[in-house]
């Protein structure tokens, strides 16, 4: 899979692409991650990419001919995702990642400064996307978001594929507990389920600690799909999956509410 950055820092993304999975995965081929300078589109000397915005007001906006450009010399066809990444955009998600990673290419444009001429979201990109309801100094963060989650997709990338499987989000939930050693710290002790050997039973106990983590983190997750039947008994009984003294969980009133909801479908 292809990644196309078009950002006017280049630099900023050398050592986040030579190391960890993401650098093992270019390494192997598996990836092909470029980099493209936006100012190499730009005329003139002093290679501008910006400029005041009309009607006034703070800050510069990056021009539209040299976004345009860059996108036009590196895109390979018309069904190339243009993603321009934006505080305006849509909130990216676990669903964009998946599809995103089935594609041979995506382009990805880091905004700066005041914003990105709005004809560049208009004509040029597929989608705008935002990681979340904050501003960065710069799209660039946002774009290494993106090809970290889009990559974990690939096929390959991660070494087991369950691990992807059973992530976060990937099926609506967060992601259960985990523990390793010692078995017990600092007063805390495993669960005794995790040595019982039935992987079943193991198995159980994770799909409801991964429902009552979600029932009361994120209960707006809950309610977008409709829950298989074992997820519904679990939520009916979900205040009890967890510890009342938990400094997580502590808000039954908003479980309930979230149970609710799950077990009316």
């Amino acid at each position: 899979m292809r990644f196309d950055i078009i950002t006017i820092f280049p630099e900023m993304f050398g050592g986040f692409l030579g190391a960890g999975i993401l650098g093992k995965a270019v390494a192997k081929g598996l990836l092909d991650i470029r980099i493209h300078d936006l100012r190499d589109q730009a005329e003139g000397r002093h290679r501008q990419v910006d400029d005041r915005p009309f009607g006034g007001g703070e800050g510069m906006v990056l021009m539209p001919g040299p976004v345009f450009q860059a996108v036009e010399a590196v895109r390979e066809s018309a069904e190339t995702p243009v993603i321009l990444l934006s505080p305006q955009g849509r909130l990216f998600n676990s669903e964009m990642a998946r599809d995103w990673a089935g594609r041979r290419q995506v382009v990805l444009i880091c905004g700066r400064y005041e914003g990105v001429d709005e004809r560049v979201g208009l004509r040029l990109a597929s989608a705008e996307v935002s990681i979340g309801d904050y501003v960065l100094t710069g799209g660039e963060p946002a774009a290494m978001v993106v090809v970290d989650a889009v990559a974990r997709f690939v096929p390959g990338v991660v070494g087991k594929a369950a691990s992807v499987a059973h992530d976060s989000f990937a099926e609506g939930l967060l992601d259960c507990p985990h523990y390793t050693r010692p078995r017990v710290f600092r007063g805390e002790v495993v669960p005794d389920v995790l040595f019982s050997g039935d992987h079943a039973r193991i198995e159980r106990w994770r799909r409801r600690q991964a429902l009552a983590k979600t029932l009361d983190r994120r209960p707006d997750l809950v309610g977008r799909r409709p829950p298989a039947a074992a997820d519904r008994c679990a939520a009916a009984t979900s205040r009890r999956l967890w510890r009342p003294s938990s400094p997580v969980i502590g808000r039954p009133a908003r479980i309930e509410a979230a149970c609710r909801r799950m077990t009316s479908w």
